[in-house]
């Protein structure tokens, strides 16, 4: 419980690198995550240093073609211009840690309803593993940012990662050089009910 009240998405980093040991620990805590049945969907690929910097500028020409073509469509700024910082958030993260789905495709691939259910089962195995990462972060005291804005560049980091894989997101890695309050959440009796 204490990892998961003290949990909280970090957007300011340390420069100091993190040890490929205490990495592999909190992949191996995503291992252990549940999945339906047992296909354990996920894969993780590690990038820093002048990898993550190549992957990121891949994200950025994603980022700026987005921008150009959703330039008419309602609250389109208002996304890219979170999806750029996010950038800059990457950028300055030591550790970026790419988030695959080994038996999802595209998400601008038109698919069959239970090839559709699959995929949402597989999506919630991969939520837990990843919330097994970033608790597992929060007790190494290496702060994270779950990262979802990568869909705005999808195209273009698929071509770079050089996966037929579907990519659902990543995480931010590093210590932390900020202490963020808790976000407000909704209260219990607005999100449960007893019948």
């Amino acid at each position: 419980m204490n990892c998961i009240e003290e949990r909280r998405s970090i957007r300011k980093y340390s420069t100091k690198p993190i040890d490929k040991e205490l990495i592999d620990e909190i992949i191996g805590a995503a291992l252990l995550a549940p999945s339906a049945k047992n296909r354990q969907p996920w894969k993780f690929i590690v990038y820093s240093e002048s990898s993550k910097n190549e992957l990121l500028n891949v994200m950025e020409k994603g980022l700026i073609k987005t921008k150009t073509e959703l330039s008419q469509m309602p609250n389109s700024e208002y996304m890219l211009s979170d999806a750029f910082n996010t950038l800059k958030i990457m950028r300055d993260a030591p550790t970026i840690i790419i988030i695959l789905n080994t038996n999802g495709c595209s998400p601008f691939t038109n698919i069959d309803a239970f090839s559709r259910i699959t995929e949402i089962c597989d999506s919630l195995s991969i939520g837990a593993a990843v919330e097994n990462m970033l608790l597992k972060a929060t007790e190494l005291k290496i702060g994270t940012l779950w990262i979802a804005n990568t869909c705005f560049a999808y195209n273009e980091l698929v071509e770079h990662i050089g996966t037929s894989s579907q990519l659902v997101g990543a995480v931010a890695l590093g210590y932390p050089e900020e202490s963020p309050f808790p976000r407000p959440r909704k209260s219990f009796d607005d999100v449960v009910e007893y019948k």
